[in-house]
Formats: C-alpha cells, structure tokens, sequence
C-alpha cells in the first residue's frame, strides 16, 4: 500500500495543525504558512480524503472509503510529504508515532547497515504528558514511543532481544533512519560543526527559538499559561532574617556630571584577574556598585532591561575582603539597598563558592568579592513557555554588561565566570534550586594599579 510495509492496524491521520478542504475539483491542505493543492483526484480519492478528515483511518478504511480506486500514489505522497501522522499498531496495540512538524526528508535508499547504525547522540529521549518521546534538535518530526518494548532497541537492532516482531521491529529501524535518529557509527565525530556540539545545548537552542517545529504562539514565548492556574510570584524576594546594612546611596546627579561618557566605559572596560589586597574595595564602594547595578527603582524597574519586567535577578555578594564589611555571604535587598546575612564565610557550601573562582584569577587568588547571581525563575515561568531559561541567561547578560561598565566607571576591576557552583549556592542559602537557581557569578575588587 505505502512505500514502507506498515502492519495492517497502522492509523493514519492528519498531523496537528492541518486542515484538508475538499471540493468535487479536488483538495488542498493547508497548515500555514505550508499549502499544496491536490489535483487530478478521483471521487475514490476524495472519498479517502473525506475519512481522514473525521479523523485517524486504516489503509484498509481508505481504501474501503474509496470504494476501489487506487489511492496507493496518494497515500505516499501523503505520508511521505509529513502531512500525516502515522501510528504504527500491531497486535491491538499502539507502538509509536511519528509526529511531523516539517516537511520530511527523503526515505533512504540504502538502510545502515544492522552493526553500524547507532542513536545519534543528539537524539533526546524524554517524558511529557502523553508518554515517552524521542527528538532530535535537526529532525523534521518527533517520535512518540507507545510499547516501553521499543526503548531496547534505541541502542540498536543488537542492543538486545526484543518480543516485537520481527517486521515491526525492522520497520522500526527504517523509521528511525528516515526520522533522522539513526546515525553511522561514529559519524558525528568526524566534522567540527557536530563534533563541537553537545546535546543539551544544541536541544536548549532549537527548543528555544522559532522554527519548524514553533510557527505560532500557542505555547510559545509570553502566554501566561499558569494565569488562573498558579499565583503569581510577587515582584519582591521575602526579605532573610536579620538586621539589614543599609548601604550608602550614590548621588546620581553628581554621576551625571562626573562620569565618563558611556564611549569611554565601553572602550576602557577590561576583565581583571588580579587585585590589590592590600587596598581592598570598600562598602561604599561596594554599595554604590550594587546601586548603579542592580537595585529597584520607585517604578519597579532596575539599571538594566528585563523581558516582560520580570526582574527575576537576585544578588548575593559573597564578601571576603571589603574594608567596613565583615566576611561572609550576603543577599542584596534591591528595595531597600541593603545587605542581608545570609551564611558564614568559613561554612562548606560558601568556601566551596569561593574556590571555584580560583581558576578565574591569576595565581589561584581568591576574590576581594564575588558576586552570585540567581535568578528566581518562577517569575519568568509562570508567563514563558519554552524561551523561559533562554530568557534568563538573557537577562544575566545585560546584568554583568551593567556591572561591567559601572565598575570601569567606578575604577573597580570586575570579572564574569562562565560557570559557578550551583549546589553549592543551594546549600548555602538553604534554597530549592526549583524555586531559585545560581545562574551567574562576577567578581569584583579594587585592581592593581
């Protein structure tokens, strides 16, 4: 019936988003901005068009519907176009699904051969609503596993003995293949551009952007799905316990005036790796830094832009040497442009913070200050769908490029990291990283002169 030998129970049907129109002159489908006229139909072939518009139908329905015409030409150009999705079924139950989202690329000539062909490693197996599904970031479907006795065959058709059929099984690694699952061997090592990705991150990408898979907005970008459903997180992080040091205040005019012009803190900004511990940075000087970067304004904003005025960023400044400040962590209180105790200098998690940076800084040195950055995510969630971390790493960006040019305006040396230690950062605030999470770190100091 197909270019591939499905088993009879196979269901096809119109994938998500599609729309057949059928006139006695013949049909057109329709998923936007995709169309293609279907021309030349028989009344058989219209008849089989009309079945699938009520929903999933066998070959066998099809060609019932059809009352005899062959529609075996229109099958395949159906199913071969990504305009269907088909399910295959074998002994009264489901198996898996092949869920286009894009046109498909041609089914290969020549099946890898059976000791070779292997998972890609960009492939990306993991649960939802609906059960187990299998992505790939540069496939043009997703595969949706419905018999658990699959997921042994993932690692190949000699990963392991399997009680599916021998033809559904085969039919399976076809599928996999022309899915763009399947790779030869070692393939992937072998060019830079897919040698140098990594799964997570090439998966984080197309996930997060537009594309094939995303072309409208339903669950995509700012929806406010959990309107309704979840409170919202309020603006402000409860404050921790203690008594707040209240940091002194810049004079904004004054900075007006007296700084350098942006031209001049764009050209002068420089990562520096190695401070003056014998001159440490001060709190004022410290306060002015968080002031200039990170507090809350009377309107709610703060010195640096946010998607949707999530300002999801907190700050917690881990303080080892600022002349007028003891050691330790802290958390800076926008609102209040204060500080907040939040755990000793010496305890596991903060030295475990603290010696991360080492490989930052020249020598191995440790930081005058570092400050941790977190963002609470819920506050992003709750109106994102899919961009929402993207959005965050976003907003820590233009956070460290604030904190970058107001310390270059300060003459204060500052470093960002490309990493932090993020269990640690949940050990030492006693935080479920669920509800807020370390996503970035800079260090800061008085630099040698």
């Amino acid at each position: 019936m197909l270019a591939s030998p499905y088993p009879a129970q196979t269901r096809f049907a119109l994938r998500a988003g599609v729309t057949c129109l059928t006139t006695p002159a013949g049909a057109v489908l329709l998923n936007p901005p995709r169309n293609e006229k279907l021309t030349g139909l028989g009344a058989g072939a219209l008849q089989a068009l009309k079945t699938l518009n009520q929903g999933p139908a066998t070959a066998a329905e099809m060609a019932t519907a059809a009352a005899g015409d062959d529609i075996t030409g229109l099958m395949r150009k159906l199913t071969d176009g990504g305009w269907l999705a088909v399910t295959v079924r074998d002994g009264g139950r489901d198996l898996y699904s092949i869920r286009p989202f894009a046109q498909p690329a041609p089914r290969p000539e020549v099946a890898l051969p059976t000791w070779s062909a292997t998972l890609s490693k960009f492939a990306v197996l993991h649960r939802d609503a609906q059960g187990f599904v299998l992505e790939h970031p540069r496939s043009w479907c997703d595969l949706r596993i419905h018999d658990p006795r699959l997921l042994a065959l993932l690692d190949g058709p000699l990963a392991a003995d399997s009680p599916v059929a021998a033809a559904v099984k085969s039919q399976f690694m076809a599928d996999l293949q022309w899915c763009g699952f399947l790779v030869d061997g070692d393939e992937e090592e072998h060019e830079f551009t897919t040698r140098s990705w990594n799964a997570p991150d090439l998966w984080f990408h197309r996930r997060s952007t537009l594309g094939a898979r995303t072309v409208t907005w339903d669950d995509f970008g700012p929806t406010r799905w959990a309107e309704g459903k979840f409170p919202e997180l309020p603006a402000r992080r409860a404050p921790f316990a203690g008594d707040p040091i209240f940091l002194p205040k810049p004079d904004l005019v004054a900075l007006r005036v007296g700084d350098p012009s942006l031209s001049a803190a764009l050209e002068d900004r420089v990562s520096t790796r190695a401070f003056d511990d014998s001159a440490p940075v001060t709190a004022a000087q410290l306060g002015e830094l968080l002031f200039r970067s990170a507090r809350t304004r009377e309107d709610g904003s703060r010195p640096y832009p946010s998607g949707g005025g999530a300002y999801e960023l907190e700050v917690y400044p881990v303080v080892r040497s600022v002349a007028g400040l003891e050691s330790g962590m802290y958390h800076y209180d926008s609102v209040d442009h204060a500080l907040r105790h939040v755990a000793p200098f010496d305890s596991p998690a903060v030295q475990k913070l603290v010696k991360s940076t080492s490989a930052t800084l020249a020598g191995g040195a440790e930081p005058q200050v570092v400050l941790l950055v977190s963002a609470r995510a819920g506050r992003v969630m709750w109106s994102y769908e899919q961009v929402a971390y993207a959005n965050i790493l976003k907003h820590v960006g233009v956070f460290m490029q604030t904190v970058y040019l107001s310390a270059t305006a300060m003459n204060l040396g500052v470093v960002a990291q490309g990493f932090s230690d993020t269990s640690a950062f949940a050990t030492a605030t006693g935080i479920d990283e669920l509800e807020e999470c370390n996503v970035g770190s800079i260090i800061v100091g008085s630099p040698v002169r």
